[in-house]
């Protein structure tokens, strides 16, 4: 088992203010689910929308979706082809994020994203890009599938792994599967495979 952390603070806030805005906002879209009756149809289409969410008449938060769809007896959310950024104490961009779907769950504090996903700390001029992550607004942790690829860019250095997972608790990042990258220096270009051992 191999593991890996470096700082994740801006991602981590990123995805916790991603999460937040639809606490305020419940709605699915229910294509391949058996649904009651009077849930088949929604009550809200919302169409090429764009939401902002403001503290002391700043945004912190801005999330645009191609669709979103409002059912009764619900407080779980889908959303297609979603963007966002989140904002700092100051009103700069914090993180900017897309995603191809979203799945939410307000009550249980768990977001899902899903197809194409990229996620970009501005502060720490680092990129994510992945299949699949999952944030669980409860113990605060942000993760991949077990054999997901996630990769990461950050100044010369590309580094790409399964088994994904951060903390936003202890601020960190790790891979407890198999990694490979490449790290650019003034002199040489070198590719490191991650094997058994940790380097």
């Amino acid at each position: 088992m191999k593991e890996r952390t470096g700082k994740s603070v801006h991602l981590i806030k990123g995805a916790a203010a991603f999460a937040a805005v639809f606490m305020m906002f419940s709605c699915s879209l229910k294509y391949s689910e058996s649904v009651n009756s009077e849930d088949k149809v929604p009550e809200f289409v919302f169409e090429n929308t764009k939401m902002v969410r403001y503290e002391k008449s700043e945004p912190t938060l801005q999330v645009s979706a191609q669709t979103l769809e409002q059912y009764k007896n619900t407080d779980v959310t889908y959303g297609r082809d979603v963007s966002f950024l989140s904002y700092d104490d100051n009103g700069q961009v914090e993180t900017e994020g897309s995603c191809g779907i979203l799945f939410a769950d307000n009550t249980k504090k768990i977001y899902e994203l899903y197809d194409d996903i990229k996620l970009y700390s501005v502060p720490e001029k680092m990129r994510f890009e992945a299949s699949l992550l999952k944030w669980n607004g409860r113990t605060e942790q942000l993760t991949s599938g077990r054999s997901d690829i996630v990769k990461i860019e950050k100044d010369d250095t590309t580094m790409r792994g399964t088994g994904f997972s951060a903390s936003g608790v202890s601020k960190t990042f790790s891979f407890r599967g198999n990694i490979t990258g490449t790290i650019e220096t003034s002199n040489e270009s070198k590719n490191q495979e991650a094997g058994e051992n940790e380097q």
